[in-house]
Formats: structure tokens, sequence, C-alpha cells
């Protein structure tokens, strides 16, 4: 084993020593989603994963618009780019 490989698993054991994070920042959340889970109800939902780079201006305009409305980016990224393609 390397040295640095020594040093990310002691890395890994201090950090699993600390106890639960997330607590520190706020309230507690939710018990999180299984991953496997979340993708195959995705999949179910016909749901394909897309990624894009946009302009920061752009995403903060995006996150606004979601906050206002109250529905979520994947809503609005979707509804945005129906009404752009059917003009």
């Amino acid at each position: 084993m390397k040295k640095t490989d020594l040093a990310k698993y002691d890395a890994k054991k201090l950090m699993n020593q600390a106890g639960p994070r997330g607590s520190a920042f706020g309230a507690a959340t939710a018990a999180p989603v299984d991953r496997r889970e979340q993708r195959e109800r995705e999949r179910a939902l016909g749901l394909v994963p897309f990624a894009v780079k946009l302009n920061g201006d752009l995403v903060k305009q995006l996150q606004e618009l979601a906050k206002e409305r109250g529905v979520e980016m994947n809503e609005l990224v979707a509804e945005v780019l129906q009404k752009g393609l059917a003009a």
C-alpha cells in the first residue's frame, strides 16, 4: 500500500468517527434515498439524465424562476425547453 493510500484510509476512518454529518448545518434531513432506487423510479417515469453546462447568470435566473413558481428545476427546465422548441 502506498503512503498516499494510507493517508486516504486514515482520513476516511477519521471522518467516520466524527459522527453523523448534515446536522451541523441545520435541521436534520430526511433519510437519504438509495441512488439505485431513485434511478429505477426515474426510469419508470421515462426520465433520462441530461447534463449540460450553462452560464452562471442563466442558472441563477432559472433558480429564481423555479423558486417563484414553487417547482423543481427539472420541471422548470423541461417546460422552458418545450416552449422553446415549440416556438
